[in-house]
Parts: C-alpha cells; sequence; structure tokens
C-alpha cells in the first residue's frame, strides 16, 4: 500500500508535467522551446560538436607548426583534425544562432553541404547557414518549424524603402528593401498564397510616403479595394497601356531634375525637391501579354517595351516594379524574357508547372527548383524568395485579409502623394457592398392654408 501511495504521489505530478510539456510543444512551440529546446540543443551542440564536425568532413588537417606543438609541447602522439572555431552561441526565441571561424582550407560552401546532416545530428528542425564576412559563417538553427504559425519577429530593420513582408525559415523577417533590390517578380498559382504576399507588402507601403500606381487588367478586382491609397490604377490594357507611357514620360522628367542638379538619383536629391518614389504593381502580368487581334499585337509590344525601360532606368529616378502572376514563360511572347531580366528580387509560390518555376528562380539559384515544385498545397502563402546573389530562403507571409488590407490602406489615405502626371488615373474610391446609401434629404413643402 505504501508503494502504491509513493507511486501516485510521484507518477501524478510526472505525468501532468509531461502532459503540460506536451501541450506547450504542440500550441505553444515558442514557450516550449525556450524551456525545454534550448537548454537540451545547446548541450548536445557542445558535448557533440568535435566529433559530429569530424563525421560531416568539416575538419582540416593541422598545420604543421600546431603539429609540432601538440607532439612536442602538449606530449601528445595524435594530432586530431581542426574543426571550426566556436566564436559565439546566442539563443533565441524560435532556434540558436552560431558563429564560426572557418579554418583555412573550408569554405562557407562546404557548411552549407552539410547543413542537413548537421540538422540531424543535433536534433534541430532546420540550419541554415549565412556568410557574416569573410572566414566566418553563421549557423541558424530553428527548434520548431516557424512557418506553421507564423509570428513576425518583433524587432526589425527598416530603412527609408523597406518592408517586412514574411517571415523566413530562420525565424528573421523577408524584408522587401527597393533601395537594395528596386524591381522584383512575384508568381503563384491559384490559393497558393500570391495574393496573401500582395496585401502584405501594398500595406506596408501604404505606410510610407511612396505613390502606388496599380496595373490590375482584371478590372480590378485585386486592387480596387486599395483605391484610398492609389495614386493610378489601370484595369484594362487599354488603360495600363497609356498609363506606362505616362510612367516613361514621369521617368525622363525626373532625368532632367537629375541632370540638372547633377545626381545619380533621386536620393541625392536636396528634400525640397525629391519626388516620391513609385512604386508599380502589375497584377497577372500575362494579361498584358495576350493578343487576340493585329491592333493588340501592336498594343502589347508597346507595353511590354515601357516595362523593359522602367526595369532597366527607373531605379535611379525613384520608380520600381512589383510584377505578379500565375505563370510566367517563353510562350508568352516577345520581351518576356528581357522583362525578367530586369526584376532582381523572385518571390515563387506554389506553381503548375515546371516552366513557371524555372522562370522564376532557375536562373539565379536553380536547386531551389526543386524546393518550389515540393511546396504543399495544403500550406498557402509558403514560397521561395531569392535574388541574384544566389542565395534564397523558405518565406511564409502571415494572414491578412483583404477587408484588413483596404482599411489600412483607407486609414493611410493621406499620405498619397500628389503627382499631377497620374491625376486623370486617380481610382474613385469604391462604395462598399452592403454599406447603407446616403439618401438626400428633400425639404418638405410648407403646408396650405
Amino acid at each position: 500500500m505504501t508503494d502504491l501511495s509513493t507511486l501516485w504521489e510521484v507518477g501524478l505530478p510526472l505525468a501532468g508535467t509531461a502532459g503540460t510539456l506536451g501541450y506547450a510543444k504542440a500550441r505553444a512551440p515558442r514557450v516550449f522551446w525556450s524551456l525545454v529546446g534550448l537548454p537540451v540543443a545547446t548541450t548536445r551542440f557542445a558535448v557533440t560538436y568535435r566529433s559530429t564536425m569530424d563525421v560531416c568532413g568539416l575538419t582540416v588537417q593541422p598545420s604543421r607548426f600546431r603539429a609540432f606543438l601538440v607532439r612536442n609541447v602538449a606530449r601528445r602522439a595524435d594530432v586530431q583534425p581542426v574543426p571550426p572555431k566556436v566564436r559565439r552561441v546566442r539563443g533565441s526565441m524560435t532556434g540558436l544562432r552560431i558563429t564560426l571561424r572557418l579554418p583555412a582550407g573550408l569554405e562557407p560552401a562546404d557548411v552549407m553541404a552539410a547543413s542537413e546532416r548537421l540538422r540531424h545530428a543535433w536534433g534541430v528542425h532546420s540550419v541554415t547557414v549565412v556568410t557574416v564576412k569573410p572566414g566566418f559563417v553563421e549557423l541558424r538553427m530553428t527548434g520548431y518549424d516557424v512557418l506553421r504559425r507564423v509570428r513576425m519577429p518583433r524587432r526589425i530593420v527598416s530603412g527609408p524603402m523597406s518592408v517586412p513582408v514574411a517571415l523566413r525559415e530562420d525565424g528573421t523577417a523577408f524584408v522587401r528593401d527597393y533601395l537594395k533590390v528596386p524591381h522584383a517578380l512575384t508568381l503563384g498559382a491559384n490559393q497558393s498564397g500570391k495574393s496573401m504576399y500582395q496585401r502584405n507588402l501594398i500595406v506596408g507601403l501604404a505606410r510610407l510616403p511612396v505613390a502606388l500606381v496599380g496595373i490590375d487588367c482584371k478590372r480590378g478586382v485585386e486592387q480596387r479595394g486599395y483605391a484610398p491609397r492609389l495614386s493610378a490604377l489601370a484595369t484594362t490594357p487599354e488603360e495600363a497601356d497609356d498609363l506606362l507611357e505616362v510612367l516613361v514620360g514621369e521617368m525622363e522628367e525626373r532625368f532632367d531634375l537629375l541632370s540638372a542638379y547633377g545626381a545619380g538619383d533621386i536620393w541625392a536629391l536636396p528634400d525640397d525637391v525629391r519626388p516620391a518614389p513609385v512604386v508599380v504593381l502589375v497584377d497577372e502580368v500575362a494579361e498584358l501579354f495576350l493578343v487576340a487581334t493585329k491592333k493588340d499585337e501592336e498594343r502589347r509590344d508597346r507595353m511590354v517595351t515601357q516595362l523593359i525601360r522602367l526595369g532597366q532606368m527607373a531605379r535611379a529616378a525613384g520608380i520600381f516594379l512589383e510584377v505578379c502572376g500565375q505563370r510566367f514563360g517563353s510562350d508568352l511572347g516577345k520581351g518576356a524574357t528581357a522583362l525578367r531580366a530586369q526584376l532582381t528580387g523572385r518571390v515563387v509560390h506554389r506553381v503548375n508547372d515546371k516552366q513557371t518555376a524555372e522562370m522564376g528562380v532557375g536562373d539565379i539559384a536553380p536547386d531551389a527548383v526543386v524546393t518550389v515544385l515540393t511546396i504543399p498545397p495544403d500550406r498557402p502563402g509558403i514560397a521561395v524568395a531569392g535574388d541574384t546573389s544566389g542565395g534564397w530562403s523558405r518565406i511564409r507571409t502571415p494572414q491578412l485579409t483583404a477587408a484588413e488590407a483596404a482599411a489600412i490602406c483607407a486609414a493611410h489615405a493621406h499620405l498619397t502623394p500628389d503627382l499631377p502626371a497620374l491625376a486623370a488615373y486617380r481610382p474613385a474610391v469604391p462604395v462598399h457592398v452592403g454599406a447603407p446609401v446616403p439618401v438626400p434629404l428633400v425639404k418638405p413643402s410648407p403646408a396650405t392654408p
């Protein structure tokens, strides 16, 4: 009886603790990682670091001088291989960051190639290798799947033209910085999360003093809700043709202004004469390439030429391109490949064909094509983001409804710059469906005696 009482007194709290930890691991992974996962992973890393690096092929033979010291000063017959030296270990709410000093003979590519083996050796969800500076790399380990439930970091480095849009697989924010990557291409099939990415991007831009220009040839069904914050909106190919011509004219006028002040871009101009930056949001770019008649073909060639000109020269004038679509391939027609070459940033969600994935990231990161093609359909918002540096990462955008995005755009309508060249294309603010329509009051006539 005494043994049963002791077992009950000890086992019940242990069962409760195990149940609490199991619940926290499923429902509150940040809490579980901070309390359990981080100490376990740190201890495992410290105990198995040297042996893990050795079996993963991340060690080098010691120099002759080091071997001489080991044999003659330390009096040891065996001279062990040299692993990267640990410079810094930092824990976070999502994982573990370790800075390594690479010995002579190793390069960051060697560590990147072994990242999957390191992940399994230390029992973490993922290991991302980032080059800090020559000779130094940072291992960014995540203890759990941070993309399952997106929570943006509290502290995000911002700039005059930077917008946090999504969360990276390593727990850091994916920031769309137009000063570093002026033009970008975003692709994704239906229900892949591409619209969610656009909403987060537009909401971030709406809070900045920039002009937003929308081109939505689906009669504006995607972008008309952002009308209070848009400086211009084109909803048909004919309107898009005229609007792109106006934008090219605006670019040329800004070049005249830069030439007069001897400036290289608008950021070198004085504050009182600097024009507002312009971000052109093109939705469903394939609609601009489709033709049915000879006249449509002429318009298509003209629009594509204007887009290519903006991609080649508009950065210095403060005009940036965000081109989106469900698919993108050379079969769209003349100028598709030339336009893609000007779009440095790439974000590719789940797509329906391999050619779109290759057109999206195949030219900048061939190894990311397989990752794009394996994005599961039940996890919308997950995408592969890369640029011409060759680096890429998986990202996911937080949930944001169209109504919430429209409300934020309306709340920041006062930030819309006044650009005379775009005044004719300023959209009218739509009346929301279901909203009460005001009825004009009719003054009653005086009663007759």
